[in-house]
């Protein structure tokens, strides 16, 4: 039986008018789905018209203005219906997810349900919950000592994995995917013989031992910033609107 890193996976990411999970909304998304390493992908594109205003500095990364997201982005509620849907049917497949800095785009989707479905993402799920693979999560625990920041630009440069048009939902879900892969190739000695849920599971233990260490680097730096320990999916604020 191939390893996880050999056989079928998909990729989710997002494009956002901010980086506030609780109240940034999402304006295209990407589920890319490749059945075996070398295959052709199955993509599947959405894009939103969010009913906010788009701010500049996101427009600066990902391109996309309030005037193309109006003329050609769709309302939100029937499209994260979709979203969620399109993961809950790979869930039930036993196909992986990849999602780079997965706290980041599961979170902000779940928030997007709620808001427009009056649902969560986990209720979409139902008893076949997802099995989250992140290449930022997997990198920094596997080689942690390496110096340098740990973008998907960063890991794509690390593991020779060809990024074209970055910030493209598409084209970072395909980049995210194959930088997985080329993780659980470098590191087959240590990943091999794990299944994906041991996986997934191992993954949220080392997201929050990260996660404090870098809140303990804040805080010897004089910084009040939070590092939230919730892996895959951060929990949701009372006072989130």
């Amino acid at each position: 039986m191939p390893s996880w890193f050999e056989g079928p996976l998909a990729a989710f990411d997002t494009e956002t008018t901010g980086v506030d999970v609780e109240h940034d909304r999402i304006v295209s998304a990407a589920l890319v789905v490749q059945s075996r390493a070398g295959a052709s992908p199955a993509v599947t594109r959405w894009l939103v018209n969010p009913g906010v205003p788009v701010p500049e500095g996101a427009t600066a990364i990902h391109g996309l203005t309030d005037v193309h997201l109006q003329r050609f982005g769709r309302w939100p509620a029937p499209v994260m219906e979709e979203v969620a849907r399109a993961l809950a049917e790979q869930a039930a497949a036993g196909v992986p997810l990849v999602v780079m800095n997965a706290p980041f785009d599961l979170t902000l989707l779940d928030r997007e349900l709620r808001r427009h479905r009056a649902a969560s993402l986990a209720a979409y799920l139902g008893t076949a919950p997802l099995c989250v693979l992140d290449p930022w999560v997997l990198d920094k625990h596997l080689d942690r000592y390496r110096k340098g920041r740990r973008t998907l630009s960063d890991l794509c440069a690390e593991y020779a994995v060809e990024l074209t048009g970055a910030h493209d939902a598409a084209a970072d879900a395909t980049a995210a995917m194959a930088v997985a892969r080329a993780i659980g190739q470098r590191f087959a000695v240590r990943l091999e013989r794990l299944s994906v849920a041991e996986l997934h599971a191992r993954q949220a233990v080392w997201h929050a031992a990260q996660a404090r260490g870098l809140q303990a680097w804040f805080a010897r730096n004089g910084s009040d910033e939070q590092c939230d320990p919730a892996w895959p999916v951060r929990a949701e604020l009372p006072s989130a609107a």
